[in-house]
C-alpha cells in the first residue's frame, strides 16, 4: 500500500501543492470560524490562541495558505515579522511579561504561523502547558491588547 497522496487529494496553489480542504486558519480568515482578532490587514492576521500556553499567547498568520513557515517568500516572511512586532509589544505591555517568545512549530495546522507567547523564563515556552481558555477571558484580553496597539 502506497503512502503517496493521490493527485485528486491535492490542489495546486500559487506556491505549490496545498490541501484541497482549507485549513482551520483559512476558515478563520474567511470568517467561517470565530476568533479573537487582534490585528489584521490585507495579508496578515493576528489572533489569540484558544489553547494558550499562557494568557496572551497569540498566532500570526499570512492570509495566503502556505503550509511550511520557511516556504514563505522572503518578502512575505519579512513583512509577517514586521506585522507581528506591534502585536508582540502590545502583548508584553498588557500581560506584564518580561519578553514575548516566538515559536515556529507547524505540525498541528498545515498553514504557516508564528506563535507569540508572553514569557518570564525559558520554561514558559512549553507547549505541554497549553489548555483550553475561557472565551469570556479571551474576549476581554483581546480587547485590552487591541487597545494597546
Amino acid at each position: 500500500m502506497s503512502c503517496a497522496p493521490h493527485l485528486h487529494d491535492l490542489a495546486r496553489n500559487a506556491r505549490g501543492y496545498a490541501p484541497r480542504v482549507p485549513s482551520i486558519f483559512s476558515r478563520i480568515v474567511a470568517g467561517e470560524i470565530p476568533a479573537h482578532r487582534l490585528r489584521e490587514d490585507d495579508r496578515f492576521l493576528a489572533f489569540l490562541d484558544v489553547r494558550p500556553i499562557r494568557p496572551g499567547h497569540s498566532l500570526v498568520i499570512p492570509k495566503e495558505e502556505i503550509d511550511h513557515f520557511f516556504d514563505l517568500p522572503d518578502d512575505l516572511l519579512a513583512d509577517l515579522m514586521v506585522f507581528a512586532k506591534p502585536v508582540a509589544n502590545a502583548i508584553r505591555s498588557v500581560t506584564g511579561a518580561a519578553r514575548v517568545g516566538c515559536a515556529v512549530v507547524g505540525v498541528e495546522v498545515p498553514h504557516a504561523h508564528l506563535h507569540l507567547v508572553p514569557v518570564d523564563s525559558v520554561g514558559d515556552l512549553d507547549f505541554r502547558k497549553a489548555s483550553e481558555a475561557d472565551q469570556d477571558e479571551l474576549s476581554a484580553l483581546a480587547e485590552r491588547i487591541r487597545a494597546a496597539l
